[in-house]
């Protein structure tokens, strides 16, 4: 029997874009697009992260899944399989999502345990009573601050460390069990339950005193304060948030079944993952703005604001252990995007099961994420040690949301617009011309040809201060 024929995939066209959507709207809505778009200004950093998404973010999501369907092969064979040469550098291309994947899950893996020890704080009624300045203080403990200089099985360093690891057990354990029993089972629930939480946080955000100065914030376009940087993070964001040019959307686009419409699909992952982001700010900025926390505060702010719009609810620490529970599913769904990257390229490549190439990345995240879970704040166990003026948390998610994400993107557009024979590429987005479609096709090839990777080089190069305009 065929690689092909054996190959697992999703059941169904419904659930394949479930799954793609539960690995687009996960901490990157709840936890990261609040900080960085506090941190980036509000308003012109939400305007600018927004372009991103329909200029670029895109027209490389439609290219991923094509290059995944076509080739039904991993983030590398891919490229090999739609060049016909086993030795193509474009499999690079491939490497470097899965690198990206990599690099993300470091960091990416810690905040999932955050989410955790949060979940399982408002289950034993920890956050009873809670202030802005206990909130502070309690966020600084979960993610080890004050560790430097402790020993390193002190409780202090080891928490994030525990939790840290226990993600990494769900998710190897998930992930072992296959596509359709494992991945899809874990996200069918998850996201409508999610939606109705962030929704109800939404609403009582909105009715607290001087929830207006948070709106004002999160919508007051002032393009005054933008830097290259904060362009070239927004960019960034895009990527990280729709899980594009990690592998992950080549993985899952070679899963999909042949019916799936692969140029409104990754459309309707994008406004949902939108949507989610801003019901995500609704929620934060105007708890930011009624209890006076910085809206700059950094990775803290989901963990700061959340606790106290719930402390402010009847029922607050029951609806407060329920949002946590849910948002860890949602760390689940984009952890078990991340993991299939790597696990599904190790098992086809060097032809071992899937349960040992799972075992295999769980075990190194786990090692090198530990640096991660040490270093998330300067006065960590790890927090002295410095690379490029960043530390190790810093430093994976600069290196992959900033730098390899964008050159991947890039070159990914290339080749879809370029490389890839037109023909084929007509082929998978109007599904063998069932799909009457071609003006949209057309345009699509446009974008990829002339405006997507002159729009992510010209950012990269000008953010990185190569080039200046």
């Amino acid at each position: 029997m065929s690689a092909e024929k054996t190959r697992d995939g999703f059941s169904s066209t419904l659930l394949a874009l479930m799954v793609a959507l539960g690995s687009a709207v996960g901490l990157g809505n709840i936890w990261k697009f609040p900080y960085m778009t506090g941190t980036g200004g509000g308003g012109a950093f939400l305007v600018i992260y927004l372009f991103f998404v329909f200029c670029v973010a895109l027209p490389i999501m439609i290219s991923e899944f094509t290059i995944g369907r076509r080739s039904r092969k991993n983030a590398v064979a891919s490229f090999k399989v739609l060049t016909g040469n086993p030795h193509t550098p474009w499999a690079l291309t491939g490497f470097i999502g899965v690198l990206s994947s990599y690099l993300i899950m470091f960091f990416y893996s810690c905040v999932a345990g955050w989410v955790y020890c949060y979940t399982f704080k408002a289950a034993t009624g920890a956050f009873a009573g809670i202030t802005k300045d206990s909130a502070g203080a309690m966020f600084m403990a979960a993610i080890g601050a004050g560790g430097a200089g402790q020993p390193f099985f002190s409780k202090i360093v080891l928490a994030p460390v525990f939790w840290h690891i226990l993600v990494l057990v769900v998710i190897g354990t998930i992930i072992s069990l296959g596509v359709a029993k494992g991945i899809e089972k874990a996200v069918q629930v998850m996201m409508p339950a999610l939606f109705a939480l962030l929704i109800i946080c939404a609403v009582r955000a909105l009715t607290l005193p001087g929830a207006g100065a948070g709106l004002r914030f999160l919508f007051h376009v002032d393009f005054s304060q933008v830097t290259p940087a904060v362009v070239l993070s927004a960019m960034g964001l895009a990527f990280f948030k729709l899980s594009l040019a990690m592998g992950v959307m080549i993985t899952y686009g070679s899963y999909f079944t042949s019916d799936a419409d692969l140029t409104s699909s990754p459309l309707k992952i994008a406004v949902a993952d939108i949507c989610v982001s801003m019901l995500a700010g609704l929620a934060i900025f105007p708890t930011v703005f009624s209890f006076g926390v910085e809206p700059g505060a950094g990775p803290g702010l989901l963990f700061i604001t959340i606790p106290l719009i719930f402390s402010q609810m009847p029922f607050g620490q029951i609806l407060l252990f329920a949002f946590f529970l849910l948002t860890a599913f949602a760390a689940n769904g984009a952890m078990l995007s991340l993991v299939e990257v790597p696990t599904i390229w190790l098992s086809e490549e060097f032809n071992i099961s899937r349960k040992k190439a799972a075992l295999i990345n769980c075990v190194l995240i786990g090692a090198v994420g530990v640096l991660s879970a040490g270093s998330a704040d300067a006065t960590g166990y790890f927090g002295g040690f410095k690379f490029l003026g960043r530390g190790f948390f810093d430093l994976f998610d600069f290196l992959s949301s900033n730098l390899l994400m964008p050159i991947g993107g890039f070159f990914i557009a290339v080749f879809a617009g370029y490389v890839m024979k037109k023909q084929d590429l007509a082929a998978e987005l109007s599904n063998n011309g069932t799909l009457n479609n071609e003006s949209r096709v057309n345009f699509i090839r446009i974008l990829l040809r002339y405006v997507t990777p002159l729009l992510v080089l010209v950012i990269l190069l000008n953010g990185l201060g190569i080039i200046k305009f």
